[in-house]
C-alpha cells in the first residue's frame, strides 16, 4: 500500500515539474512573452532607420504601421508573435538577423510595442 501512495506521489510530482519545464520552454520559442512597450519603442530606435511606423509608405523596409491588424507579413507567413519574431531573428530581403543582436527582453519588449502600433 505505502508503495503505491509513493508511485502515485512520484508520479503527480513527475508531471506537475513537466508542466512547469514546458510552459517555460513555451516562452523560449515563440509561445507569449510579455513585454513592456514603453521599452519596446526605445529598442525600435535602431529599427526606425528603415521602418516607419506613423505613415503606410516604405522606407528601405515595409512600414510597420497596424503590423498585427494585417494578416499576413510581406513573405505571406500570418502575423503573430512567432512568425515576427522568426522575422526579427533571421531577418532577409536586405534585413539583418538580430538574433544575437537582440537580448530576449529586448525582442518580448520590441514585440509588445509592434502590437501597438
Amino acid at each position: 500500500m505505502i508503495q503505491r501512495v509513493l508511485a502515485v506521489a512520484g508520479c503527480a510530482i513527475f508531471c506537475v515539474t513537466l508542466s512547469a519545464s514546458l510552459a517555460a520552454g513555451q516562452k523560449g520559442k515563440g509561445g507569449p512573452a510579455k513585454g513592456d512597450a514603453a521599452k519596446g519603442k526605445a529598442v525600435f530606435e535602431q529599427c526606425a532607420l528603415c521602418h516607419s511606423v506613423d505613415s503606410p509608405e516604405k522606407k528601405v523596409g515595409p512600414s510597420l504601421q497596424g503590423l498585427f491588424k494585417h494578416k499576413t507579413l510581406q513573405n505571406g507567413k500570418p502575423v503573430n508573435d512567432a512568425n515576427v519574431l522568426a522575422q526579427i531573428n533571421n531577418g532577409g530581403n536586405g534585413m539583418p538577423a538580430y538574433a544575437d543582436t537582440l537580448t530576449p527582453e529586448d525582442k518580448a519588449n520590441l514585440l509588445a510595442y509592434l502590437h501597438t502600433l
